[in-house]
């Protein structure tokens, strides 16, 4: 797991940009910390900072090689489940290996097979390649987006990196958000591509991006298919439960020290206990001080995580670590600050789940290098609450900005009125609505409540899972921890999402399919647990400090979010008293409003409105 930086410039020798690219590799320090490397080709510059998981003593990049005369150099970020099979087809073509690491082998298959290498590999990555030959780039990025990259086209070639930072290290390069990309950071749409500041992209999973004297060329190479299901129900579960330990079983490897994190829950568990059946494992939790004698259960969380993880982690003989964070961490300043700088973007969803996230990841790196994670099974086997909501079924938007849910996920209510309706919000998400509802594919012949469930389905596959992965991938690569997901292994994706939502859930329940794959390799108290969400604080402190800042921030007349705020809402938001427990999915517009302001300071960035 690393970071990934470049520079392509046909108008003049890649070696007049190394101030520059090294001032881009620089920013990608946290991502890869233990070592760093520039290569120069004729038009092009790749930098590389790297977290070394696999044969870290020769694996150093970026790294070339050459084929029957053909040349080319890689900066590569991820890692390739299948590259042992794959090194071994590649030596049957006469390839010679100089490491065992699997970027050399996905160096060695472009030279093999070119971008349809993209096609063979299994695994989460993000990585480019210079052909020498040809003098063109391949950016590319795993089908699911489990690794982020980004790249801003210019007159004579392109910028590229892991996060924006590292293309914004380019000081050439405005920091301009407009109207779409203010509405981005508000609105929880994630649209594909949109990357908030006026001219830079997101490579979209799933996609390859070709850079040559004639411009920019996008390709998909892969996307969710509508496909028939005619497996029964025993045959379903068998083979979800084959895919899925194949999957785990995959992600073991690692040459440095590896764990899991577990909540309790259906999907962390499953990943526990398959793990443990290879041998021992360290598993890692999060929770409060104070909170397993103060929980309050709301509407979103009916019970704390702690006897749970507690219970698994004996179960399967796993080696646990309880991280315990509080409030005064949560609030700190400089805690908040390395989020942003993580994130480039206010980190609008959630609130306070991000820097207990880095705070917990931070905690967890102390002890292993690569953990394992449940992500994307709620959006797979459809465990939110709103793939069961009738209302949240016949609306015309994503599911989760439906009453009942959107209340999670920021809010606006401290803005201005005149700022909204200028920015129409609603307009934004309809059109992003309709887009992707485009995007579904057709099963001929399939009923209308099963088409709507794959649209729900295929929503949730591409745009909500894209905040999780993002919000996992920052925090963890903040502190140089790589996080594995294996329910983002393509092929369960493909499996899962053509299955029936009968089949899905045909005990009535969330998870269904999931819950009868893995329900003899867990307790039965975590077998039969509701879907409980990532835990956040309840301690009124937190909404305290959140309030002390708010007011900090309006006495502040050079503070850059005052012109979008609404004086009269905000002032009484800031002296608003906090209850004896907080309600953490209440907070969201407080949250905005601060993370926004030190956005908008820090980066420096100009709002074209």
């Amino acid at each position: 797991m690393c970071g990934i930086v470049g520079v392509v410039d046909y108008d003049a020798p890649a070696e007049h940009r190394r101030d520059l690219l090294q001032a881009m590799t620089d920013t990608m320090a946290c991502r890869g910390p233990d070592a760093e490397g520039l290569w120069f080709g004729r038009a092009a510059g790749l930098g590389h900072r790297r977290l070394s998981v696999i044969d870290p003593e020769h694996g150093r990049q970026p790294m070339t090689a050459e084929h029957e005369g053909r040349g080319a150099a890689i900066t590569f970020s991820g890692e390739i489940y299948n590259f042992r099979e794959l090194r071994a087809e590649l030596t049957s073509h006469g390839h010679r290996f100089r490491t065992s690491c699997d970027t050399e082998v996905v160096l060695r298959g472009y030279l093999q097979w070119g971008a349809a290498l993209v096609e063979r590999l299994n695994g989460m990555f993000a990585f480019a390649v210079w052909d020498e030959h040809s003098e063109e780039l391949l950016l590319v990025r795993d089908r699911m987006g489990v690794k982020p990259l980004y790249y801003w086209p210019t007159a004579a070639g392109v910028r590229f990196g892991s996060e924006p930072k590292a293309v914004l290290a380019d000081r050439t390069l405005s920091r301009r958000v407009g109207p779409d990309g203010l509405c981005e950071v508000l609105d929880m749409v994630k649209t594909p591509e949109a990357a908030v500041f006026s001219g830079l992209v997101e490579v979209r999973p799933g996609q390859l991006v070709r850079v040559g004297r004639g411009g920019v060329r996008r390709q998909t190479y892969w996307r969710l298919e509508a496909r028939e299901h005619t497996d029964d129900l025993p045959t379903t579960i068998g083979t979800v439960r084959d895919l899925l330990a194949d999957t785990v079983t995959r992600q073991l490897v690692s040459d440095v020290p590896l764990g899991t994190l577990l909540s309790g829950g259906l999907d962390s568990s499953a990943v526990t206990a398959l793990a443990a059946r290879s041998g021992p494992v360290r598993s890692f939790s999060v929770d409060f001080r104070g909170a397993a004698d103060a929980f309050a259960s709301d509407a979103v969380r009916r019970e704390a995580d702690a006897p749970y993880v507690r219970e698994l982690a004996g179960h399967v003989g796993a080696d646990h670590l309880e991280v315990l964070l509080d409030s005064p961490g949560l609030s700190d300043p400089a805690v908040r600050s390395a989020v942003l700088r993580a994130t480039d973007l206010p980190p609008a969803y959630w609130g306070d789940m991000w820097p207990s996230l880095y705070l917990f990841f931070r905690a967890v790196r102390e002890n292993v290098t690569v953990a394992l994670s449940g992500e994307a099974a709620d959006e797979l086997f459809g465990g939110y609450r709103w793939f069961r909501n009738p209302l949240a079924l016949r609306a015309a938007t994503f599911p989760w900005l439906t009453p009942g849910s959107a209340r999670y996920f920021g809010g606006s209510s401290l803005f201005q009125a005149g700022l909204l309706d200028k920015l129409d919000l609603d307009g934004y998400r309809a059109a992003r609505y309709a887009e992707a509802l485009a995007e579904v594919p057709v099963l001929p012949g399939e009923s209308a409540p099963e088409r709507r469930m794959r649209e729900i389905g295929h929503l949730n596959l591409t745009r909500f899972v894209q905040t999780l992965l993002d919000r996992k991938d920052r925090m963890s690569m903040a502190v140089g921890l790589e996080v594995r997901v294996p329910f983002c292994d393509h092929r369960l994706v493909e499996y899962v999402f053509n299955v029936p939502w009968e089949m899905k859930s045909f005990d009535g329940r969330e998870k269904s399919l999931l819950r009868a794959a893995v329900a003899d390799l867990l307790p039965r108290s975590v077998v039969e647990r509701v879907k409980t969400p990532y835990p956040a604080t309840q301690d009124p402190g937190y909404e305290g400090a959140l309030r002390a800042e708010l007011a900090g921030v309006l006495a502040d007349p050079d503070a850059p979010v005052l012109p979008l705020l609404d004086r009269e809402r905000a002032l009484a938001a800031a002296a608003r008293p906090t209850g004896a427990v907080s309600r953490p999915y209440d907070r969201g517009s407080l949250e905005l409003v601060l993370w926004l302001n030190s956005w908008l300071a820090e980066y420096e960035v100009t709002l074209d409105l």
